[in-house]
C-alpha cells in the first residue's frame, strides 16, 4: 500500500509526533486530517494529510478546512469570555438581565456561568426541533427561552450538545447586537488571522473537506436513553450528508458548525495557554483568560450517560471523562463529535489541535490524536506528572 502523502512541518525535537500523525493513515484509521501544537506561543507542529473526499481524489492541503462540529463550543465560549473580560459580560448575572425572556417557566435565576457550564438544564428542546430548525435563529432561542428546565439548575451537568452555541450566542447578541459568529471573526479570528469561521461564506466551500461516516450520534449506542438524554441526543439531530450543504455551511450554529483546521484550532486556543496573547497580539488579559479554569460543577453528566464531569467556564476540565491522562491540573479541553479535539495547558503553555473527516463513534476523542499528543509530551519532556 502507497504511504499517504503529508505535508507540513514538525520541529526536529518532535519527529515522534510526525511519525504518529503518519501512523494514523498508514493503519487505516484516517481519511484526511491536521494536526498542530503551539508552544510558549509558537507553532512548532503544523501537518496536514491524507484526503479531502471518501474517493480519495482532493489531497488535504495546508488550507483545508473541516466541519469540526463541538470544538465550535470553545469558540463560543472564549467569544464569551472576551465580552467578560471586557466587562460587558459578567457570569454570575442572571442570563434574563441580558435576554429578558429567559426568565420564563421558573428560569429567573439562571446565571450565564450556569449556560457556560452545561448546568442549566437546558441539554435539548422540549418539544423537540429538528436540525432544520437550527437555520432559524429565533425560532430555537425563542423556544428555549419559553420552555422549562429539564432538571434543578445547577444541581448537574447535562450536556447542551447543540443548545449550548444557541443559548450563549443569544446572550451575546443581546450585549452586542451582534451574532456571535460576527463578534468571533470581529474581534478573535481577524486580527489572529485565524483560519476558523462560524458561518462560513460561499467563497470557502472549494476548501471543505467531506466529512466521513459517524452516522450514530456518538455516545448513544447500546443505551438504555433516559428522559434527558434521549430529548439531548434522540428528539434532535443532525446527520453527517447535512455537513456538506451550502444551507449548514453558511449558518450560525455556534455548538456545532465551526469549520477550521488544526492551524487555527490551535493557534487560536494559544489566547488560553499564553495569557491572552496569541501572534504577538494581546486580546485578554491572563486574569479573563484564566476564569475558563474556574470549576462550576464536577459529578456526572446527566446526558452523557452519567460519565463523571467536570467543567469550568465553556471547557472540560481534568476528569475521568478523558482517556488522555495525567493532566496539568490547569488543562482545558474539549472535543467534537467523530474525533477532533483541543487541549489547553496553560501551566506548560502549549496547544494541541486535532481536526480530521473520519468519523469515529467517539465522544472525548481518540486514540488518533492522544498518540500525537503523548508523543509531544514525551518530546517536550515535562510531561503532565511535572506540572509546573
Amino acid at each position: 500500500m502507497p504511504q499517504t502523502r503529508t505535508g507540513g512541518f514538525a520541529d526536529d525535537r518532535f519527529s515522534a509526533a510526525r511519525e504518529a500523525f503518519e501512523a494514523n493513515f498508514a493503519n487505516g484509521e484516517e481519511l484526511g486530517a491536521s494536526f498542530c501544537a503551539t508552544v510558549e506561543g509558537e507553532t512548532v507542529v503544523d501537518l496536514w494529510g491524507g484526503y479531502a473526499d471518501e474517493e480519495k481524489s482532493r489531497p488535504w492541503a495546508r488550507d483545508t478546512i473541516v466541519n469540526v462540529y463541538s470544538i465550535t463550543k470553545t469558540m463560543t465560549a472564549l467569544t464569551a469570555l472576551l465580552l467578560a473580560d471586557r466587562g460587558e459580560l459578567d457570569f454570575s448575572a442572571p442570563v434574563a438581565s441580558y435576554w429578558p425572556e429567559f426568565a420564563a417557566n421558573g428560569k429567573d435565576r439562571i446565571t450565564v456561568a450556569q449556560l457556560m457550564s452545561h448546568t442549566s438544564g437546558l441539554s435539548g428542546w422540549r418539544p423537540a426541533v429538528s436540525g432544520a430548525d437550527f437555520y432559524d435563529w429565533d425560532k430555537v432561542t425563542s423556544m428555549l427561552a419559553a420552555q422549562a428546565p429539564l432538571w434543578e439548575p445547577g444541581t448537574a451537568s447535562g450536556y447542551h450538545v447543540y443548545t449550548f452555541g444557541f443559548l450563549i450566542g443569544e446572550v451575546v447578541r443581546r450585549i452586542t447586537g451582534k451574532s456571535l459568529g460576527t463578534v468571533f471573526r470581529e474581534e478573535i479570528a481577524e486580527p489572529l488571522g485565524a483560519d476558523f469561521w462560524i458561518g462560513l461564506p460561499g467563497s470557502e466551500d472549494h476548501r471543505v473537506a467531506n466529512l466521513a461516516g459517524g452516522e450514530s450520534p456518538p455516545g448513544t449506542a447500546n443505551l438504555q436513553l433516559t428522559d434527558v438524554q434521549r430529548i439531548t441526543f434522540i428528539d434532535t439531530q443532525t446527520d453527517v450528508p447535512s455537513t456538506r450543504t451550502r444551507v449548514w455551511r453558511g449558518a450560525e450554529i455556534p455548538a456545532a458548525n465551526g469549520h477550521g483546521n488544526a492551524r487555527s484550532i490551535a493557534e487560536i486556543h494559544a489566547l488560553l495557554a499564553n495569557g491572552g496573547v496569541a501572534k504577538g497580539k494581546r486580546i485578554m488579559s491572563e486574569a479573563g483568560c484564566r476564569k475558563a479554569l474556574e470549576q462550576q460543577i464536577d459529578g456526572p453528566d446527566l446526558a452523557m450517560g452519567r460519565r463523571q464531569v467536570r467543567f469550568g467556564l465553556g471547557f472540560g476540565l481534568p476528569s475521568a471523562i478523558l482517556a488522555l491522562t495525567p493532566l496539568n491540573p490547569n488543562s482545558l479541553f474539549w472535543a467534537g463529535g467523530g474525533g477532533s479535539f483541543v487541549l489547553i495547558d496553560v501551566d506548560a503553555r502549549t496547544t494541541f489541535a486535532y481536526a480530521m473527516n473520519k468519523m469515529q463513534r467517539s465522544l472525548m476523542g481518540d486514540e488518533r490524536s492522544f498518540r500525537i499528543i503523548r508523543a509531544m509530551w514525551q518530546a517536550l519532556g515535562a510531561g503532565p506528572e511535572k506540572a509546573a
